[in-house]
């Protein structure tokens, strides 16, 4: 079974998680911008932040045998914030460095006018890089909110096949699938979607542009959720090449879209050993190892 999880904030997961994952056939992941669960105060924190992502966490996955993908943008929920507006200058450079494979996450939290303005902007970004855009819909008043968000999308000229709505549930999935964007799926332990349901949607709705993703971030999350979907599939009767199409063909194809996606093995890695010394500016996960 090989992976790739298309949505997981493994900023907020410890090197368990990624040597977990390995063992259960994660082999590359995209690791949206999001909001960190306090208010940042100032441009800088968010490119500090940005710099973590196409820096020093493409170097930690690596030295656990998985391909680190980000993706750039200003959150919906900081949208609102005034501090953070200047932010969006300076996004179009890091949309032009290694492992950068998508604006977002972008979109909706409330639905506010200052929202509206950044999400259309970022869409721009997005069509003047040529990359793909994953879209994040609010988790109140969904239904409304992928409408409105599929609305602003087409207005933007934005090809469909080149976004990702994600956050879906039985509501909604249909007003996406009939937009020819791609449908994405969070599985988590006790919100948004589980395994049964998903596998549930997958039947009713066929493989095509079909994602699923763990999400796990600072919350009560679990980033084997991709794993665990996909031996719900294959309890379901879906066969081995149907579960390597939603969690490994489908990503692959979408983000593929913007020629950064690097998916051959790590260099030197061999599961079970420690790595030999590797650094990342001056820092390295693998204190104390013995050399």
């Amino acid at each position: 079974m090989r992976i790739l999880d298309p949505h997981i904030h493994m900023t907020s997961r410890t090197t368990d998680d990624y040597e977990a994952m390995y063992a259960a056939g994660v082999r590359a992941v995209v690791e949206p911008a999001f909001w960190l669960g306090q208010p940042r105060t100032s441009v800088g924190s968010f490119l500090d932040y940005f710099d973590s992502l196409v820096g020093w966490e493409r170097f930690r996955a690596a030295q656990f045998g998985i391909r680190h993908h980000a993706t750039i943008a200003l959150n919906p929920k900081e949208a609102n914030d005034p501090r953070c507006r200047e932010v969006l200058d300076e996004i179009p450079r890091y949309l032009l460095k290694d492992g950068v494979v998508a604006v977002g996450e972008v979109g909706y939290d409330s639905m506010t006018p200052a929202e509206d303005e950044v999400f259309a902007a970022q869409l721009q970004l997005a069509r003047e890089a040529e990359l793909p855009v994953l879209v994040h819909t609010p988790h109140r008043d969904k239904l409304a909110g992928t409408r409105r968000s599929l609305d602003v999308v087409r207005e933007s000229g934005l090809p469909a096949e080149r976004v990702l709505v994600d956050h879906l549930n039985e509501t909604t999935v249909a007003l996406v699938r009939d937009a020819g964007a791609w449908a994405g799926f969070s599985i988590y332990p006790d919100t948004k979607m589980d395994e049964r349901r998903m596998v549930a949607l997958l039947r009713d709705h066929g493989l095509d542009r079909m994602i699923v993703n763990s999400a796990a971030d600072w919350g009560r999350s679990d980033p084997l959720k991709t794993v665990r979907t996909a031996h719900a599939m294959l309890d379901a009767g879906f066969t081995a090449d149907d579960v390597d199409q939603v969690l490994w063909r489908n990503p692959v194809e979408l983000y593929g879209q913007s020629g950064s996606l690097v998916l051959d093995p790590v260099p030197g890695f061999v599961a079970g050993e420690v790595p030999a010394p590797a650094e990342f500016e001056g820092s390295s996960v693998h204190r104390g190892a013995r050399v």
